[in-house]
């Protein structure tokens, strides 16, 4: 039971919920760089970031990369519909091949664990708290919280600092 207490040491130590509902230890993740951003269907950031994302993915899926999706209806109810809804449309329009999770809260009280731990490791410009739709937090191999980028930061502006992990050994 003590293990309980201790702090998570890295995003490898949190269970979430795929889109259907089953757990998903994110330890099988060991190994690979993520991209874990809080997704939304009907933002005016959603056609340029999930189109982005699915070329990175394309890209460097075979090299290492995971893109981990959480959808979030906290910003502007821009995510209102339900998980089979969000599948369909990201995976239809967009291609997605990349694990898009059950919905989950960001900010506040109710804040995915998840997110808890993102937010303490890197902090925004304007404290904790997560801004808006496609915010992104960057992950290396070893689960540790490399970097923070705003939700207007392309994906594709970030090609390199991906790359960069993806290289180290």
């Amino acid at each position: 039971m003590a293990s309980q207490s201790n702090q998570p040491q890295s995003v490898h130590d949190f269970t979430v919920k795929d889109a259907k509902g089953n757990d998903v230890d994110l330890s099988i993740y060991k190994g690979k760089v993520l991209l874990i951003v809080n997704v939304a269907s009907q933002c005016g950031l959603t056609n340029s970031n999930y189109t982005e994302l699915t070329k990175l993915y394309e890209k460097y899926k075979d090299q290492g990369l995971e893109i981990l999706a959480f959808p979030c209806n906290q910003f502007g109810s821009q995510e209102p519909g339900s998980n089979e809804q969000i599948l369909e449309f990201a995976c239809t329009r967009f291609k997605a091949e990349y694990p898009i999770f059950d919905k989950v809260e960001v900010n506040g009280s109710n804040a995915a664990p998840l997110y808890k731990y993102l937010k303490s490791a890197k902090g925004g410009l304007f404290g904790d708290s997560i801004k808006w739709n496609f915010s992104k937090f960057l992950v290396d191999k070893e689960g540790r919280v490399v970097d923070r980028y705003a939700p207007t930061t392309s994906p594709l502006s970030i090609e390199k600092d991906i790359k960069k992990l993806l290289e180290k050994a």
